[in-house]
């Protein structure tokens, strides 16, 4: 049996159908919080074996960790703008815990998710070589959280036969509906555009940095996924922490036009103050160092920009269709 946990969220519901395109369906048990139904729709018409809710889920691994064979655990609190230290540690770090020693105890291959956020303002660089992490300065709780899981990770003695922390970079892609306010930019770039015909993006407030060329490495949620499949057969990599993004940083005006072309519509942009809740804790820069993972022998290229904008815009936003 293959495990998926917050299988009901962005990333984890295109893995489970990234499974099923692979046909691998019927060997899927999802954990969620499956009492907010608000994410239902990205599981609908999925083929799955078993449905697990999270609290309950620790308790059945302990049970049944015979007829698993893999985890991949997607699971986590992802507010980025929360403080709330007791959650995130609870969700994000001892929930984590859990998983790891069960995959160690029982010689399961694990796959989490971490985080490119745990490289905070980017000073020292987006490098996966363990021997750098610890000088990486989260700026939320969030970060923080996925920082200290990784830390501990590579503390361990007793390990997976197989284990791989992803730090997903800035991704998108369909099934993010539920998100809110933590969507990617290019789906409230979608939606403000559709309702308003143009687009607000933040002012730089940060000196060296003009107006819109604040830069991320964005990735589509099917690379994302892709990159996920490839763990579960390609078992002989070398463990450890990956970067997770294109290797390629675009800008937001990159990303603005990219969407107005999938939408056919003219470029109207303008500038507005970035948030004080969020505005000392910006990243202006994020780019994946992409050679470990290349290393580690995946080759399959990732969509460019427009290229995923565009798939993402008109098959999935236009028709408010779920991968």
């Amino acid at each position: 049996m293959i495990i998926v946990t917050g299988a009901s969220g962005f990333i984890g519901s295109c893995l489970v159908s990234k499974l099923n395109e692979l046909d691998l369906g019927r060997k899927i048990i999802v954990v969620d919080d499956f009492y907010k139904e608000y994410k239902d729709a990205n599981l609908d018409q999925k083929i799955i074996r078993e449905w697990i809710h999270r609290d309950l889920f620790i308790k059945w691994f302990e049970k049944s960790s015979a007829v698993v064979d893999f985890v991949f655990h997607l699971g986590a609190r992802t507010d980025t703008t929360s403080k709330d230290k007791k959650a995130f540690k609870a969700l994000n770090l001892e929930y984590s815990k859990d998983i790891w020693n069960l995959c160690a105890q029982h010689a399961i291959p694990l796959v989490y998710a971490s985080s490119a956020a745990t490289y905070g303002d980017g000073d020292h660089g987006f490098d996966d070589v363990h021997k750098k992490i610890k000088q990486y300065k989260p700026l939320n709780a969030y970060a923080q959280s996925k920082q200290d899981f990784d830390l501990w990770a590579l503390q361990q003695k007793q390990k997976p036969p197989l284990w791989i922390g992803l730090k997903f970079f800035n991704v998108y892609g369909p099934n993010e509906y539920h998100k809110g306010r933590m969507a990617s930019v290019i789906f409230h770039a979608y939606n403000q555009i559709k309702e308003t015909g143009k687009l607000k993006l933040f002012k730089s407030h940060k000196k060296g940095f003009e107006d819109g060329h604040q830069m991320r490495d964005f990735i589509y949620v099917k690379d994302v996924v892709n990159t996920c499949a490839y763990f579960l057969d390609h078992q002989k990599v070398p463990s450890g922490i990956y970067n997770l993004g294109t290797g390629k940083a675009q800008s937001f005006l990159d990303l603005a036009h990219a969407t107005f072309k999938a939408m056919g519509v003219k470029p109207n942009i303008e500038f507005i103050p970035t948030p004080k809740d969020i505005r000392n804790k910006y990243q202006y820069f994020t780019e994946a160092q992409m050679g470990k993972l290349r290393k580690a022998g995946y080759k399959s290229r990732f969509k460019v920009l427009n290229t995923g904008v565009k798939d993402y815009v008109q098959n999935y936003l236009d028709t408010n269709s779920y991968y």
